[in-house]
């Protein structure tokens, strides 16, 4: 079966990554960034780089993997946008995380252009795409899923999940990351509670890790924790802009959420904290694990890394492959 020609717009810490693997698979992948120079290093892998967005109208799948709603609408639809390019691509296929309202919308939109929209977002951060580690939820029109089942899958090794018409995905994804913020918090404050008895860090989580409450999550950021490493994966804004979502939709589908409105009011303590640190915006461009810090903060703790690494797993699947 020939491959389809895939268009992909975002560099970013997940983005590179993923068209990266399309490449080595073999797809003939053109590429658009707003900073050209980060994805220039796809290109010497074989990827062709073209000027602006209409410039990918001709493509079969056009692929995003963006910030923001806003974003996406100003790729397809705005001033250079693909639409404004010769031709329509056929399949558009959006792995960003954005709101159910605003996709819908979208997709009506794309609809009227001949173009048929699939959702595809994913669950995991730039370590995971290379490690194989990356996951999917996919929702639109099941033969356009068909058509691009095996980009996704080249994309998302670890599993691609369908999950119906529509804007599913997005819900799918909107509760993804409700849990990555409520487990996220928890696990800062029973660390810090530990460590305030006087368990080490490291001793706890490993305990944790090997314990039947341990996940693929809690093991990969382990090392984090203990060794305050804040290198960023997926900042404190994005995830305080997706708990929103979660509790949007819960009010919209009468659904109680209290576990997570406490939690979104506790990483809104987090944007507090920073107030205090010498350089706020660093400590807001940071990880969101780095709410560690936070907690300890309000504990009364001054943190130290504890030097001691800890393996993720997924350097243990890179060296497999």
């Amino acid at each position: 079966m020939t491959k389809p020609t895939i268009g992909w717009i975002g560099m970013g810490r997940m983005g590179f990554p993923m068209a990266e693997r399309l490449v080595k698979a073999g797809y003939d992948v053109k590429v658009w960034n707003r900073t050209r120079s980060k994805a220039e290093p796809l290109a010497e892998q074989g990827a062709v780089l073209v000027d602006s967005p209409a410039d990918l109208a001709g493509v079969d799948v056009l692929t995003t993997m963006v910030s923001t709603g806003k974003d996406v609408e100003a790729l397809y639809f705005g001033e250079n946008g693909v639409l404004t390019g010769k031709g329509v691509p056929g399949i558009f296929l959006d792995m960003s995380s954005i709101g159910t309202d605003q996709s819908a919308d979208i997709r009506a939109r794309l609809a009227e252009k001949g173009a048929e929209f699939v959702c595809s977002p994913v669950s995991g951060n730039g370590k995971c795409v290379k490690a194989g580690k990356l996951s999917a939820v996919v929702s639109g029109p099941k033969a356009a899923f068909d058509t691009v089942e095996d980009v996704i899958g080249t994309i998302a090794a670890n599993g691609v999940s369908y999950v119906g018409e529509g804007e599913l995905a997005r819900f799918c994804k909107i509760a993804h990351n409700v849990m990555l913020g409520v487990v996220t918090q928890n696990l800062a404050e029973i660390t810090i509670l530990a460590q305030k008895a006087g368990v080490p860090r490291r001793a706890f989580l490993d305990f944790m890790n090997n314990s039947v409450l341990g996940s693929i999550f809690t093991r990969y950021k382990t090392n984090a924790l203990v060794n305050l490493d804040w290198t960023t994966t997926f900042t404190p804004a994005l995830l305080r802009k997706d708990m929103d979502l979660g509790l949007g939709a819960g009010r919209e589908l009468d659904v109680a959420m209290p576990v997570t409105a406490a939690t979104r009011e506790a990483l809104q303590a987090h944007f507090g904290a920073a107030t205090l640190k010498d350089d706020p915006q660093a400590y807001l461009d940071a990880d969101f694990s780095a709410m560690l810090e936070t907690v300890a903060l309000a504990s009364g703790l001054t943190l130290e890394s504890e030097n001691d690494p800890y393996p993720t797993g997924l350097e243990l699947q890179q060296a497999a492959e």
